[in-house]
């Protein structure tokens, strides 16, 4: 059972990604998944983390704009090297060069969270940040592992969760966040939209099944 279980609000997530569908079970056991048609715009000139918290509040309100009722969560993630901002890699030749740059390099990885309440249009904006450490990886270990491990979906071309696990030495922060999706941040922020019905004013009650 999810730490939530069933809830009494329409829970939503906004994002097709199979890591934070995963992650989210963690929370709830009743949710839907309305993917957002936000475009990831990675050249805004926003800070890394500001870029990332933008994204998801995109993400959010793109999905929010179809619903009356519920509870939106959208998420972007963002890897960043030597200031470098790594998106998903479009190809193959792409994701060599993105785990190229990343080989014997400390990096950061982003997560911006953004909450959406309907029909208050209530707001929480949260995320997290990781940084991970790459051993030196030899190019035959990323041929490898471009043909093993399903990059093209990921920011920075590796999931930490599968094969490219043996190229990292160590990381300092929440490994959830590595994976796209902060489950204390995601926690800490839904909560008062659970349990609390306060700022929604009369006629709504507590979320969370009694």
């Amino acid at each position: 059972m999810a730490f939530f279980g069933t809830v009494a609000r329409r829970i939503i997530l906004a994002s097709a990604s199979p890591r934070r569908h995963q992650l989210f079970r963690l929370l709830f056991d009743n949710f839907e998944i309305i993917e957002s048609q936000v475009n990831e715009n990675l050249s805004l000139g926003m800070a890394p983390l500001q870029l990332a918290q933008h994204l998801a509040l995109l993400k959010a309100q793109d999905v929010a704009e179809q619903i009356d009722d519920g509870i939106i969560v959208g998420a972007d993630s963002i890897v960043v090297v030597e200031n470098k901002i790594l998106g998903k890699p479009i190809d193959a030749a792409d994701a060599r060069k993105m785990l190229g740059l990343l080989s014997g390099k400390v990096h950061e990885v982003y997560t911006g969270i953004a909450i959406v309440e309907k029909p208050s249009n209530a707001t929480k904006i949260t995320g997290a940040v990781t940084h991970v450490t790459f051993r030196n990886i030899e190019n035959w270990e990323i041929d490898r592992y471009i043909e093993i491990g399903n990059p093209f979906d990921k920011a920075g071309a590796y999931g930490i969760q599968n094969e490219a696990a043996v190229f990292i030495d160590k990381i300092s922060g929440c490994y959830y966040n590595v994976m796209g999706f902060p489950v204390n941040e995601v926690y800490q922020a839904i909560k008062p939209f659970v349990m609390d019905n306060r700022a929604f004013g009369d006629g709504y009650r507590s979320a969370f099944s009694e």
